[in-house]
């Protein structure tokens, strides 16, 4: 759970703003008539109940182990990440897209502008703050890997989730107030609608990177390198291994990692001493991964190892 204490705080901070912005747009959209300000209610509505459905994912996948699931529910984090993104797509890319295109069809002028931009200049503050909390979590986590790299190879979505979410939320409302500016100054309500669909757009392309990324890790992603080494390392300094040949790792969460290392032991080792081996290297493994769910070890030669590599690549 200490694991979830930053995404915890990001998502708490993301949901109260949210739902704050959520009501003021909702409440300026029915004053003014514009459906710029209704796709960005929709947009905050949607990023509310998100980030409900981030902490019901990080709630149950912190469930112990049990017959059903001997290695955890890690997994339910990915699988609520993956609904998210699929929400993102379908309400607030799919309402706003919609808006956008029946106030082209349809424009009418917007009413009592000013309290739209009233609206906009508060919303950029919230979501701003919360973008800024979000980002300084993800900073911590990515260490000195670029940010595209940091999200392809972390394996928890709640920290790259909301910093999405709160990113497209803040180009969502520029484009809203590029829109809305628009259509006062030259006089074309239709501008309005035309922001809506590029509010779309946005929200549209984050569900589907989102998607992307949360589908491989329900897919099931190999740990990182470094964690790998690890494990061989470990392995190659007991005196009953006369090789390490290789290891498979699969994340079944963001602190569970199923592994299955491949050795060679020493041709005059026993059976006594291969099984003791076996409890060593689980017990020291465990000792520098506390994340090792389960760590499987299967007598190999070199040759038979690489022969199933190749097979696997093939």
């Amino acid at each position: 759970m200490a694991a979830h204490s930053g995404p915890r705080i990001v998502i708490y901070a993301a949901l109260a703003g949210n739902l704050m912005i959520a009501a003021t747009k909702f409440a300026a959209a029915f004053f003014t008539g514009s459906s710029a300000m209704l796709s960005e209610g929709v947009h905050s509505l949607v990023d509310t109940g998100n980030g409900g459905l981030l902490l019901f994912g990080m709630h149950r996948a912190a469930r112990p182990a049990d017959r059903t699931h001997p290695f955890g529910h890690g997994r339910e984090l990915y699988f609520w990440s993956f609904i998210v993104a699929l929400l993102v797509f379908a309400l607030g890319a799919g309402v706003s897209l919609y808006e956008g295109v029946m106030h082209i069809l349809e424009p009418e002028p917007i009413r009592n502008v000013a309290v739209t931009y009233v609206v906009l200049g508060l919303s950029i503050l919230f979501e701003g703050f919360s973008w800024l909390v979000a980002l300084k979590a993800f900073r911590v986590t990515k260490g000195r890997l670029g940010y595209l790299e940091a999200v392809r190879r972390s394996k928890d979505p709640s920290v790259f989730t909301v910093l999405f979410e709160d990113s497209a939320a803040l180009l969502g409302l520029m484009i809203a107030l590029v829109g809305i500016t628009a259509s006062q100054v030259f006089d074309i309500p239709e501008l309005d609608g035309a922001a809506s669909v590029g509010i779309g757009l946005v929200l549209a392309l984050t569900a589907i990177f989102l998607a992307r990324e949360s589908k491989g890790l329900l897919m099931g992603e190999a740990a990182d390198p470094v964690l790998q080494e690890t494990i061989l390392a470990t392995a190659r300094a007991d005196p009953a291994v006369h090789g390490a040949n290789g290891v498979i790792t699969v994340h079944l969460g963001p602190e569970q990692v199923v592994a299955g290392l491949s050795l060679e032991f020493e041709d005059k080792a026993t059976a006594p001493e291969i099984e003791a081996c076996v409890l060593r290297l689980e017990s020291a493994v465990r000792a520098k991964l506390p994340q090792i769910a389960g760590l499987f070890v299967k007598p190999q030669t070199p040759a038979t190892w690489q022969a199933r590599r190749a097979g696997l690549a093939g």
